[in-house]
């Protein structure tokens, strides 16, 4: 129900929010047209492609025969993705250690064998 809801909301034809709604909740753009007017690839395609890049360590180049887009596209796609989601999460999840856990960290090292 919930992809239904996602559907109706933003992708169907009829959508209930337009395409300004879309970009600001998530911060792209919903369709894209190239400069020969041509419709760009969606963004589940895009966001498919920078998961699988970044689950499984994937090449851009690996991903051409597959999903049909150039490696730009690919490393533009993944870097916009990341970029997103530093914007997002960056205040909870990616603040800078503090002493504790710098003190945590070099007692791993260490117990791997790195120099302190």
């Amino acid at each position: 129900m919930s992809h239904a809801n996602l559907m109706n909301n933003y992708f169907d034809p009829n959508s209930v929010y337009i395409e300004e709604d879309f970009r600001r909740h998530f911060r792209m753009r919903r369709h894209k047209r190239d400069r020969a007017g041509r419709l760009g690839f969606s963004p589940y395609q895009k966001v498919t492609v920078a998961l699988r890049m970044m689950a499984y360590g994937s090449s851009a180049d690996l991903m051409d025969e597959t999903y049909g887009m150039s490696e730009s596209t690919y490393l533009d796609t993944l870097e916009q993705l990341c970029d997103t989601i530093i914007q997002v999460y960056n205040d909870e999840y990616l603040c800078k250690p503090n002493q504790e856990d710098l003190k945590r960290l070099l007692r791993k090292a260490e117990d791997r064998g790195f120099p302190a």
